[in-house]
C-alpha cells in the first residue's frame, strides 16, 4: 500500500514534463481545424502554448489556461507573444464548474492533465471531482484520478466538431475508474485516436502513457466511427504528419469498445478467434467453475505472519499456522509440506499468528510481551485492527483448496494448497465448484486464459498484473480432466522450465490442443498473449526530452 507521507511533491502534485516533440504534434493536429478558441487545463509552464505559437495553421485569437502554481503560471504566460491570453492561476475543477454555463465553447483542447490518485487530492478538489461526475451523470468512484474528470470537463467545453489532444495515462485503456470517461468519449466523439508508444516516455511516473486525440460529433445523432490504436515504436512518429494518421487508422466501433478498450489492442483475427472460443462448451466462465474469496486480512502482516525465530524467541508454537502469502514463498502449481519446510528453513516469514482469545488476561505472559511489541507500534489504532475487539483476534480465518496470489509478472497462476496453509490478503482463497482442485489449477495456465487475464486485469507502475475478484470471475478457463499424477508432472515442469514462457507454451500443446485449436490458432493465442504482456511490461525510453513543461 502507498501512503501519501512517502511520495515525492512532485507526485502528489501531479507535475510531470512533456517534451516538445510530444506538445508540438498534438497543436499540428488540432490546429488543422484553424482553432480560434484553445483551452489548457493545466498548463505547467506552457509547453503547449508555446507550441502554440509557433503554428502558422491557427487563426488564434484567445487562450485560457488554468494552472494552480503561481510560479509555472508565470512561466505558461510568458511564452505567449500573439493573441489573448488569459492564464488563470486556479484548479481547473473549480473553474469548470463556475464558468462551465457561460464560457464560450472551445475549438480546441489541449494538455497534460495530473496525474493524481483520489487519495491524495486535498478534500476540497475531491469534491469537486465528484461534481464533475455528478454533473453529467456519470458513475463515480473514489478510486478515481485527477486526469480523469480533467478530460471529462476539457471534452465538455469543446465546440462540436472541435479537437482534444492530450497525454493521459495508458491505464486509459482498462483501468475501472476510466469508464465512465471510456463510456462519455465513445458517445461524444466521431472518432478516437490513441497512439500507444511501445515505451514510457514519462520515466519519472514508472507508468505507461498514451496519446489521446479525439474529435467531438458535430450532433448527438452522427454515428461513431469508433477507437483506432496505434502502436508507436519511438518518437520519430512525432515528426510526422498527424492529420494523415488520423484519418488513415484503422476504427473499431459496437461490442469491442463497451467496457474495458483492451479488445482495440487486438487483431481482427485474435478479436474473431477469442469469440468463437467463448461459444465453445469446453471453454467456462471462471465464475462457473469456481468461486474467488480475499485472503485473510490481518491489518499488519509483518506482526501476524513471523518467521520461526519470531516464533521461538517468544514461545508463540501453539499460536503459530502454516502461512504463505507471496509469489517467493510459492515456486510451483502446489504447495506442498515440504515447501512450507523448506520456507521456514529459509527464515520467511512462513508462521501466522492466531491469536482466538477474547480476553487478554487468558493468555500466558510471554503472549503479553509479543501483544506489547504491537501496542508499541501503535498496531491497535490501524484502522483494520482498531474496528475489531480485540485488536489482535484475526477475523475470517479459514483455508481453501486452492490459492491464487493477487499480482503476478508474466501470467497468473493458481496452486494447490495441499499443505493446507492460510493465505493473507495478498492471494485469494478458490473453492472450486463442480470440478476437482487439480483439474483447475492443470488447466489454469494456458494462453487463452492467460490472455483473458491481460484483458480483463489492470496495471499501474511497474508493469504488474493484478486481477480483483470481479475480474478473475470473468476470465475464459478450457478445464480439461486432470488428477494428481497430471498436476505433479505440470509442477515439476513449471519448477524446472528454463522461463515461464515456456511452460506456457508446453500448457498450450496440451490444453488447447484438447480443445482442437490447431498449431496456427494456438500460435494466434500466445501471440495476443505475448504483445499484451510486453505493452504491460514496457520500459522507460532513453531518449532525451529537449524540452520540459510542468503538466
Amino acid at each position: 500500500m502507498n501512503f501519501i507521507e512517502f511520495e515525492s511533491a512532485q507526485k502528489l502534485r501531479g507535475g510531470f514534463y512533456t517534451g516538445t516533440d510530444l506538445a508540438e504534434f498534438l497543436t499540428r493536429w488540432v490546429a488543422v481545424v484553424r482553432p480560434q478558441r484553445i483551452l489548457e487545463p493545466s498548463c505547467g509552464d506552457g509547453v503547449f502554448l508555446g507550441a502554440l505559437q509557433k503554428c502558422a495553421a491557427t487563426r488564434l485569437k484567445s487562450v485560457v489556461a488554468c494552472e494552480i502554481n503561481p510560479e509555472e503560471a508565470a512561466k505558461a504566460k510568458s511564452r505567449i507573444k500573439t493573441g489573448r491570453a488569459e492564464i488563470h492561476v486556479v484548479d481547473f475543477l473549480r473553474w469548470f464548474l463556475f464558468n462551465a454555463g457561460t464560457v464560450v465553447a472551445f475549438d480546441g483542447v489541449l494538455g497534460n492533465p495530473p496525474f493524481i490518485r483520489y487519495q491524495y487530492l486535498p478534500e476540497e478538489q475531491q469534491l469537486l471531482a465528484a461534481k464533475v461526475f455528478e454533473r453529467f451523470g456519470l458513475p463515480f468512484t473514489k478510486h478515481t484520478n485527477a486526469w480523469v474528470p480533467f478530460v471529462i470537463a476539457s471534452l465538455a467545453l469543446l465546440r462540436p466538431g472541435g479537437r482534444l489532444a492530450m497525454v493521459v495515462p495508458s491505464e486509459l485503456f482498462h483501468i475501472p475508474h476510466a469508464q465512465s470517461l471510456r463510456r462519455f468519449l465513445a458517445e461524444q466523439c466521431s472518432r478516437i485516436l490513441i497512439l500507444d508508444p511501445d515505451e514510457i516516455w514519462f520515466g519519472d511516473t514508472l507508468q505507461g502513457t498514451v496519446l489521446l486525440m479525439a474529435e467531438k460529433k458535430y450532433d448527438r445523432a452522427e454515428k461513431s466511427k469508433g477507437v483506432a490504436v496505434l502502436k508507436v515504436g519511438n518518437r520519430k512518429l512525432l515528426a510526422t504528419d498527424p492529420e494523415n494518421i488520423f484519418h488513415t487508422a484503422n476504427y473499431t466501433n459496437g461490442a469491442t469498445i463497451v467496457g474495458k478498450w483492451m479488445p482495440v489492442l487486438l487483431t481482427p483475427d485474435e478479436r474473431g478467434l477469442l469469440n468463437q472460443l467463448r461459444q465453445n462448451d469446453s471453454v467456462k466462465i471462471f465464475d462457473e467453475v469456481a468461486s474467488v474469496d480475499v485472503g485473510i486480512v490481518t491489518g499488519a502482516n509483518k506482526f501476524f505472519l513471523v518467521p520461526d525465530k519470531v516464533v521461538t524467541e517468544y514461545g508463540l508454537q501453539r499460536w503459530a499456522h502454516p502461512m504463505f502469502g507471496r509469489s517467493d514463498h510459492v515456486q510451483g502449481l502446489i504447495y506442498s509440506d515440504g515447501d512450507h519446510l523448506a520456507n521456514k528453513r529459509a527464515g520467511l516469514p512462513a508462521n501466522f499468528l492466531w491469536f482466538q482469545e477474547e480476553a487478554i488476561e487468558n493468555l500466558p505472559e510471554n503472549v503479553h510481551r509479543y501483544l506489547e511489541t504491537g501496542l508499541r507500534d501503535k498496531l491497535h489504532t490501524r484502522y483494520k485492527c482498531s474496528v475489531r475487539s480485540p485488536w489482535y483476534k484475526v477475523p475470517s480465518v479459514h483455508t481453501a483448496p486452492i490459492a491464487m496470489l493477487k499480482r503476478a509478472h508474466h501470467f497468473p497462476r493458481m496452486v494447490l494448497n495441499r499443505a493446507e496453509a492460510y493465505t493473507t490478503d495478498t492471494a485469494y482463497r478458490i473453492i472450486p465448484k463442480g470440478h476437482c482442485a487439480e483439474s483447475l489449477v492443470f488447466s489454469f495456465v494456458n494462453s487463452l486464459t492467460c490472455l483473458t487475464a491481460e484483458m480483463e486485469g489492470r496495471h499501474y507502475g511497474g508493469g504488474v498484473l493484478e486481477l480483483v475478484p470481479s475480474e478473475i470471475e470473468r476470465l475464459l478457463v478450457p478445464v480439461v480432466n486432470a488428477g494428481k499424477a497430471e498436476l505433479r508432472d505440470a509442477d515439476e515442469r513449471f519448477r524446472s522450465s528454463k522461463d515461464d514462457v515456456s511452460f506456457l507454451l508446453g500448457q498450450d500443446a496440451i490444453i488447447l490442443a484438447a480443445l482442437g485449436l490447431t498449431k496456427k490458432e494456438r500460435e494466434l493465442l500466445f501471440n495476443a498473449w505475448t504483445k499484451l504482456r510486453d505493452r504491460r511490461q514496457r520500459t522507460s525510453t532513453e531518449t532525451p526530452v529537449a524540452e520540459v513543461n510542468a503538466d
